[in-house]
């Protein structure tokens, strides 16, 4: 079973945690949300949500793809913390795809990860991410090799079914479509 890791820090976005979460969920896949401090999570919109796990219990596993939810000021959370920059090394250099939403493209500007890459994201950020990236583009969801990348929380239904689609196959995201009827391109 493939595994995915959706770290959640406070301030996340609500519908681009959940929505991804319970997609790949639906599609069998082994998704672990592990909180970046204990307990209950604030999101943006002060909803509490309860990860499976803390980052640090994860930290030595290997994940088949890592999911970066975006947020005020979760994204700038998940931005800072050195336990999540290693992990996202590391994957990136076993050639693992990395998903980021909305501003979170930002954390991989940071980190060099768009370098040589198509992107998109949040048109809040899109300077920083244009400045990082070999290409923006205004798509609504974005692959370019390991790096997936959308715009904002009215693309995370999207995203999550182009993620069950490159883990899972087209038959399979379209077993999860069945149930849940979202209208893609």
């Amino acid at each position: 079973m493939k595994k995915v890791l959706v770290p959640l820090a406070p301030g996340f976005e609500e519908i681009e945690a959940i929505t991804v979460i319970d997609i790949l969920r639906r599609a069998g896949l082994a998704v672990t949300v592990a909180g970046t401090v204990p307990g209950p999570i604030t999101a943006s919109r002060q909803t509490q949500h309860l990860p499976d796990c803390l980052l640090d219990d994860v930290r030595a596993a290997e994940f088949d793809l890592i999911v970066l939810p975006g947020g005020q000021p979760g994204t700038q959370h998940l931005r800072a913390d050195p336990r999540l920059q290693a992990m996202l090394s590391v994957h990136h250099a076993r050639r693992r795809p990395i998903a980021a939403l909305c501003a979170t493209p930002t954390i991989l500007a940071a980190t060099g990860l768009l370098r040589d890459r198509r992107a998109t994201s949040h048109p809040g950020v899109r300077a920083e991410v244009a400045a990082a990236a070999r290409e923006y583009t205004e798509d609504r969801v974005v692959a370019d090799e390991e790096i997936i990348t959308s715009r904002a929380a009215g693309t995370a239904m999207e995203l999550a079914f182009a993620l069950v689609e490159r883990l899972c196959g087209p038959a399979k995201a379209a077993e999860v479509n069945a149930s849940v009827l979202a209208r893609l391109s």
